[in-house]
């Protein structure tokens, strides 16, 4: 009987997902502008949880976790818009960046790199796992997410690389390194919630949709 109630959960549970997936998916443009934004300003709060390095103009903060989770919840088009906005509307002078600043001096500062990262991650992110069944796999996500961190260190290396016109050792200690650790733990820690929270059945016409009608994700 127990047995039978959890499994009534479960299923409880995966329904819930789909209709929300599938919900979020058909809404107007409008609304999932507001998600979009949404999310822009999450990213914002977690730019200022901080920690400056006395060897890189680049601190440790939690926006990685947000640009990554907005792909995974937002889809393609509407994770990477949520990055735009939250750099657009940076650049226009609301202090979301880290330590609470913005405008354009800051925009094309050290971090730009990264920024730019962000939106590319975001959408990359959104639109495998959005048209991708198998993408929502636990043994996708990880590797996915990781490979979203790296692509981000990619923008933001090579434009700290231009713009301090430092050697590649020294890129790598001041734009890479030092953020691994912490980055890695975000990337599976999104990975977990991905894998909880989006479905494993199809809600928008995903392209593996028929050779994996019948093979149970969880």
């Amino acid at each position: 009987m127990r047995l039978m109630e959890v499994n009534l959960v479960i299923n409880k549970y995966r329904h819930l997902r789909l209709r929300f997936f599938k919900w979020e998916h058909e809404l107007d443009n409008v609304y999932k502008l507001i998600l979009a934004f949404s999310f822009a300003v999450f990213t914002g709060i977690s730019a200022q949880l901080r920690l400056y390095l006395p060897f890189t103009p680049v601190p440790i903060t939690g926006q990685v976790f947000a640009v990554l989770l907005a792909g995974v919840v937002l889809g393609k088009w509407f994770g990477g818009l949520s990055q735009g906005l939250y750099v657009g509307i940076g650049a226009l002078g609301v202090p979301w960046f880290a330590g609470m600043n913005g405008g354009v001096t800051y925009l094309i500062g050290p971090t730009y790199g990264y920024l730019i990262g962000f939106i590319v991650v975001a959408t990359l992110i959104g639109w495998l796992t959005e048209r991708h069944i198998r993408a929502r796999s636990l043994t996708t996500l990880i590797p996915l997410m990781l490979s979203g961190v790296l692509i981000i260190y990619l923008f933001g290396a090579v434009y700290l690389y231009l713009l301090l016109g430092t050697t590649f050792e020294q890129t790598m200690v001041i734009a890479v390194l030092p953020y691994i650790p912490l980055d890695i733990i975000k990337a599976v820690t999104v990975s977990f919630i991905g894998f909880a929270i989006i479905p494993k059945a199809s809600f928008n016409g995903e392209v593996d949709k028929a050779k994996i009608k019948n093979w149970n994700l969880i």
